[in-house]
């Protein structure tokens, strides 16, 4: 009887899970460490220290979510399908997110990152669709990448006008999120320039999401579980949870 070798590398599941560690850490940053330390001020240096380093630490989750994406969007057989599962979740997402991050049921000057999946996403629909609509033909180059200028520069200012995955005013994750997600489209079959395009953004998005590049790196291209099953769903169901008991912690304390 052949056993089946351990995988090497990370499979999508292990980078979900370092993922999921990372979202983990900006919740309780927000959440568990003032309730725990006291409010981040001046006069409480220890509570802000330890507060902004588990923020920006999380930050390294957002290259991975980005291909995480691209790579979903790349393997499904029905995007719209793909697209309702992300957009369900930023819904659920909305109201535990603003608790925890404002301590208030609606906020505007926040949107859940989940929010900056959807754009990212319906972007890279849009991408396919003028690749079909302009793929071909005399003059149709130019068409098709005028065409796609205008969708990333409407994805970019959805982004940053609802302030998607805005975080300490300093990153904002959606406009993030659509733009390594753009790297990991067009530059897949450079596997080399993808992860120093990848890398660079990274280190100019204050070094922490260079850090979810690296990792990257050593990834297998495998899921690590089987497709529709309980594992996938529960997947989906981290971030709200995280989110509901982040927002349990701020409203006790």
């Amino acid at each position: 009887m052949n056993e089946r070798k351990p995988v090497r590398g990370l499979t999508a599941l292990r980078l979900k899970t370092i993922g999921a560690v990372l979202m983990a850490l900006s919740v309780a940053s927000t959440t568990l460490l003032p309730a725990l330390l006291g409010a981040p001020t001046a006069d409480n240096m220890g509570a802000l220290t330890a507060m902004v380093l588990c923020e920006v630490v999380s930050w390294a989750a957002i290259p991975i979510y980005a291909w995480l994406l691209a790579e979903g969007h790349r393997r499904t057989r029905r995007p719209a399908a793909y697209l309702g599962r992300l957009a369900a979740l930023a819904v659920v997402c909305e109201v535990p997110y603003d608790l925890a991050t404002s301590g208030t049921a609606f906020d505007m000057r926040s949107q859940n990152p989940v929010w900056g999946l959807v754009i990212a996403l319906i972007v890279l629909m849009l991408l396919d669709w003028a690749d079909r609509r302009y793929g071909g033909g005399s003059g149709s180059g130019a068409a098709k990448w005028a065409m796609s200028a205008l969708f990333v520069i409407a994805g970019l200012l959805w982004d940053l006008l609802l302030g998607v995955g805005v975080r300490q005013r300093v990153m904002f994750a959606g406009a993030a999120i659509l733009l390594f997600a753009l790297i990991f489209r067009w530059l897949r079959a450079r596997e080399n320039t993808m992860m120093f395009a990848a890398g660079l953004m990274g280190a100019v998005l204050c070094i922490a999401p260079a850090i979810g590049v690296m990792l990257l790196h050593y990834r297998n291209d495998e899921l690590g579980y089987e497709p529709d099953s309980r594992v996938q769903w529960a997947l989906y169901a981290v971030y709200p949870v995280l989110l509901c008991l982040g927002a349990a912690v701020a409203l006790v304390a």
